[in-house]
């Protein structure tokens, strides 16, 4: 398993030097750092027909982000002209575009490229990396931009087969298939659901809506810019990064609480009870809404309008769980059934399996995916032992509940600039961190995120796998990791020449 890195066998010269996975934040992140190093040759290998990752995908009515506009945008490439407080995924996926088209990155695109196989060739020195088409294309190293929420998970209900009426997820909302005076069953309360629920609501005869745990959600603090701010940040950028700071600071104070005493959090939570107090007139529903973990253990969801679409006559919260389906309806475990013409998967992302299917082999024959199967781990979340030249951009435990994950990935990109940069120093071929930096790396995190609020919070979420084990979040303060990660420290990797 721990074979050592050899040098290559043949000096063989690769396709491009660097190939990029994903056209998302990361992806045209990876690829403008790229550029600005003068870096040329590398290619970006995009399995859909446009760039934006998963706000290319997510389509949904509502849909929008958690973090306000100002800090969820690259901090090289400010926008003075957001709408509003929090970006809406229109003006988010235009944003890419724009920059996109700046940098002029879209002859380096290649579209319909779906990668289902990375393949280190030791002897060259290089990796394959085979397309869902067939093409193969060799590069000197790999950055994966292939963000977590990027898989839909649809679960299997039983008699789902005989269903009559329209299915479809949340990530691939069917825009033709008209709602309007339908029956519609929505299957999960998580992040998106309750960004579309108060969207289609007042279209719908009636909606169930079917909630295994209920989310802490807390008020959406949005509202219009203001053209005076809009002018002002285009003609002063310094106020613009000041708002950033801010906005920045007040999100990160949140990761005392998640991460060090997640006691504190109880008097932000009887607000949020309070919240749920005042927009539930009713006894009997405002229990079920009402969260028995602790605040943070799932991701906190903001919303001004998903309890009062709950209120709806027309709408029903349903907590029984689902023991079958039927060709024109639900049935719960009680026996009741409900008639309903579609069915709408609010029910997230495999986000603690972000490579598959993509097949990853690396040195002697080790299988990144079999050994990622009881739960991922990278150094700092980047690179893994036994994978030289293979960078990871939102990898394992660098995924956050507290602030914006752009922070994280212009992190990870700098990192990555410098092992480049310390390659080309050392005339090294390859790069790849030593397993026991890596285990001591792991155990630490482990250790760490074993007494925060996302595992001692007393809830099951997508932070974890099916295991328990936390492979998503960064257990501290982001500014820690952008520390640990301004440059690459010699000794927890090993180098060979060319």
């Amino acid at each position: 398993m721990n074979a050592p890195l050899r040098h290559p066998q043949a000096a063989t010269a690769p396709d491009v030097d660097v190939a990029i996975l994903g056209s998302g934040f990361s992806g045209i992140g990876m690829a403008i750092a790229l550029l600005k190093a003068g870096r040329k040759s590398f290619v970006i290998l995009e399995k859909a027909a446009s760039v934006g990752g998963t706000w290319r995908d997510n389509t949904y009515p509502g849909c929008a982000c958690d973090v306000p506009s100002h800090l969820y945008s690259f901090s090289f490439e400010p926008n003075p002209d957001w709408s509003r407080m929090y970006p809406t995924q229109p003006e988010i996926r235009a944003y890419l575009e724009r920059v996109t088209d700046k940098y002029a990155l879209r002859p380096s695109m290649r579209f319909g490229r779906t990668v289902t196989n990375l393949d280190f060739d030791a002897a060259a020195g290089l990796w394959r990396v085979k397309s869902e088409d067939g093409q193969t294309l060799t590069a000197r190293v790999v950055v994966s931009g292939m963000g977590g929420l990027s898989r839909p998970v649809t679960p299997h209900l039983p008699g789902i087969e005989s269903f009559q009426g329209k299915t479809f997820h949340s990530a691939d909302w069917d825009h033709a298939h008209d709602l309007i005076g339908q029956r519609v069953a929505v299957i999960g309360t998580g992040a998106s659901a309750i960004q579309f629920v108060p969207q289609i609501a007042p279209k719908l005869a009636q909606l169930h809506l079917f909630q295994r745990t209920p989310p802490w959600i807390a008020p959406k603090l949005d509202r219009p810019m203001k053209p005076w701010e809009k002018r002002l940040f285009a003609a002063l950028p310094a106020a613009q990064s000041l708002l950033r700071g801010a906005i920045y600071c007040r999100m990160e104070s949140r990761a005392v609480g998640f991460t060090l005493k997640p006691a504190i959090l109880a008097k932000a939570q009887q607000l949020l009870v309070k919240f749920i107090a005042a927009s539930i007139p009713d006894p009997a529903l405002r229990a079920k809404l009402t969260p028995h973990y602790t605040m943070g253990c799932k991701r906190i969801l903001i919303s001004n309008d998903y309890y009062p679409a709950l209120n709806r006559d027309n709408v029903e919260l349903v907590t029984e769980g689902i023991e079958r389906v039927t060709a024109h309806g639900i049935v719960t475990r009680d026996g009741v059934e409900r008639p309903v013409d579609t069915i709408i998967y609010g029910t997230g992302f495999a986000a603690t399996d972000a490579l598959s299917p993509t097949q990853v082999r690396g040195v002697g024959g080790r299988h990144l995916n079999a050994e990622w199967a009881a739960g991922a781990q990278a150094y700092l979340g980047v690179t893994v032992a036994g994978y030289p030249n293979f960078f990871l951009l939102m990898g394992p435990n660098t995924g956050l509940g507290h602030n914006s994950i752009i922070y994280m990935i212009e992190s990870q990109i700098r990192y990555v600039m410098d092992a480049l940069a310390q390659m080309d120093r050392r005339g090294a071929a390859l790069m790849a961190p030593r397993q026991d930096a890596q285990d001591l790396f792991n155990a630490t995190i482990q250790r760490r995120v074993a007494t925060s609020v996302w595992n001692s919070g007393g809830c099951k979420s997508w932070y974890l796998t099916a295991e328990g084990r936390n492979t998503t979040i960064w257990p501290g303060f982001t500014f820690e990791y952008r520390r640990k990660t301004k440059a690459v420290d010699p000794g927890a990797y090993e180098f060979v020449g060319r």
